[in-house]
């Protein structure tokens, strides 16, 4: 058995964070999974999206940290990690007419489906049994030597993939596959930070290379090593630049995190940067 998933923090997570159900849709077939911790008076929650064939506790290194320091943080079980990042580029592109996103992170993202070469299966991803869609999850895991961390997050995410079903796994290939691509010049003003992982992944350099194109204004937070589930097996450095983005917007109404966790000192500074800022524009 994976070391995460019999760790203290994961026990406590799980005995101490609900996990909710939301019907949305009228017929009651489509139902979305989620946690939502912290305190309930923010009104511009940070959200996490895992990755296509995740859940939403990979994240809870982040939710039991970010929230402890006041934030309000909700994780969805949908699929802002590898391809929760590019539904969210979606979403906020849908949306930019009428803005539902204020802002992003994005970790070990991409902007365009056709870098898997699976556009022209994923018609018959219905029809493959649950193994053989593993199994093309699992490819993409690391396969060379890792250390101690990443081997337990390795670990914990086949655990994970393990509990979701064929309509599932098939169902979230589909979207993760089917031919689609980002169009920034919608979501550019979007205040957004690219965090990538040095050390190997399932994305090439050539990926990455090309969300730096596509954004060149955007914040770039680099990790040394993490490979694909740095927010499990490098928490701390991750959860260390989710609040450097998250930092200035304190003193606004798109805040996520409670107004008494932060001093009025930090308030004043910001309060200052927006000035400039809005001075600038």
């Amino acid at each position: 058995m994976g070391e995460i998933k019999v760790s203290p923090d994961y026990n406590w997570f799980r005995s101490t964070v609900p996990l909710k159900n939301i019907i949305v849709d009228d017929d009651d077939s489509k139902v979305w999974s989620l946690y939502d911790a912290g305190p309930r008076n923010i009104r511009c929650p940070l959200t996490f999206l895992p990755p296509v064939s995740r859940t939403a506790d990979v994240f809870f290194r982040q939710i039991l940290a970010l929230t402890g320091w006041g934030y309000q943080v909700i994780a969805l079980h949908l699929f802002r990690a590898s391809s929760g990042c590019f539904l969210a580029q979606k979403f906020a592109e849908y949306t930019h007419k009428s803005p539902r996103v204020h802002s992003l992170i994005l970790c070990n993202s991409f902007s365009d489906t056709s870098i898997f070469n699976q556009t022209r299966t994923t018609n018959s991803f219905w029809l493959m049994p649950s193994f053989m869609l593993k199994k093309i999850v699992l490819g993409n895991f690391s396969s060379g030597p890792v250390d101690a961390m990443m081997a337990d997050a390795i670990d914990f995410m086949v655990d994970r993939l393990e509990s979701l079903g064929q309509s599932e796994l098939a169902s979230r290939l589909t979207l993760n596959c089917q031919n689609s691509y980002v169009e920034p010049h919608k979501i550019r003003d979007i205040p957004l930070t690219i965090m990538d992982v040095f050390h190997q992944s399932a994305l090439s350099t050539e990926a990455k290379e090309e969300m730096y194109k596509l954004y060149p204004n955007a914040r770039r937070d680099h990790l040394k090593t993490g490979g694909n589930f740095p927010y499990l097996c490098r928490s701390a450095e991750v959860n260390l630049h989710v609040q450097i983005h998250l930092l200035q917007f304190h003193g606004t109404k798109y805040a996520a995190i409670d107004p008494s966790m932060v001093s009025a000192k930090e308030l004043e500074v910001q309060k200052g940067n927006i000035g400039i800022s809005q001075e600038e524009q």
